[in-house]
């Protein structure tokens, strides 16, 4: 198998993986710790919004490469394991689950509330 088509694979496994800890987050078997770490982890993984911008050479491309799968990796560690083979028998077809537009606008306001909580506290300390 080819270098390209192993990155292939691995991309595909980790949206699956993305949409398997969506649907954990949302099991009631799940503790509110691990979907904490579960909805942080997709939204970090669909936000276009970095924490180091991806223009920045190396770098920019090395936070995701580094923290989504650890994200993933964590999550599924503090999910319980029949949750996390039931998220993964069920259907995984994206165009059922948020993504694309919706996902990226709900996590842009996110941002800009963080933003804007943060330009506030600065402000008062100054």
């Amino acid at each position: 198998m080819s270098v390209r088509r192993k990155i292939i694979v691995w991309a595909n496994r980790i949206k699956q993986e993305l949409v398997a800890l969506y649907l954990a987050a949302r099991d009631p078997r799940t503790s509110w710790y691990a979907k904490g770490v579960a909805i942080a982890t997709v939204a970090y993984a669909v936000s276009p919004i970095d924490l180091i911008p991806d223009f920045i050479p190396v770098l920019g491309y090395l936070d995701d490469l580094l923290l989504v799968p650890l994200g993933i990796w964590l999550a599924i560690r503090l999910i319980p394991p029949d949750v996390m083979e039931d998220s993964r028998r069920q259907d995984t077809n994206l165009a059922g689950y948020p993504g694309g537009r919706v996902a990226a606008g709900v996590v842009v306001l996110i941002w800009f509330g963080l933003s804007a909580a943060a330009i506030q506290a600065a402000y008062r300390i100054l």
